[in-house]
């Protein structure tokens, strides 16, 4: 895959989308975002926020989350960021000083021959 060919599309400061928003590529939000998102590869700014419900292969909170988030691969939340809701991811990396307080499932690559690998639950956090 081409990085030169790669889309990026920027919901800016000030702009509110209220809806389905269904894109390829990153995704950068510094606005916010309510409805539903189905994305690719999501970052959220330090002024961004998402209230949707969300399917993304990749995301990166260093703003605000709240929903239910659905990752294939990789959940970032960042110092400045805050996740809420429910959550299911692959692997989730934090820096210290992110906030999660959600439901959150591992989805872990099973093996199985099943379909829809393993299910664990993983951390309920309040607060």
């Amino acid at each position: 895959m081409s990085e030169t060919g790669k889309n990026i599309s920027i919901i800016d400061s000030g702009l509110t989308v209220d809806g389905t928003i269904s894109c390829q590529g990153e995704l950068i939000v510094k606005g916010t975002i309510k409805g539903q998102l189905d994305g690719e590869t999501v970052v959220i700014a330090e002024e961004g926020a998402i209230y949707a419900e969300t399917k993304v292969d990749r995301i990166t909170i260093g703003g605000t989350f709240e929903g239910n988030l659905k990752v294939a691969r990789d959940l970032t939340i960042l110092a400045t960021g805050k996740c809420g809701g429910t959550v299911a991811c692959h692997d989730m990396t934090f820096e210290a000083g992110g906030r999660l307080n959600a439901d959150v499932t591992c989805v872990s690559a099973g093996r199985s021959s099943g379909g829809g690998g393993l299910f664990k639950k993983l951390v309920k956090a309040s607060g």
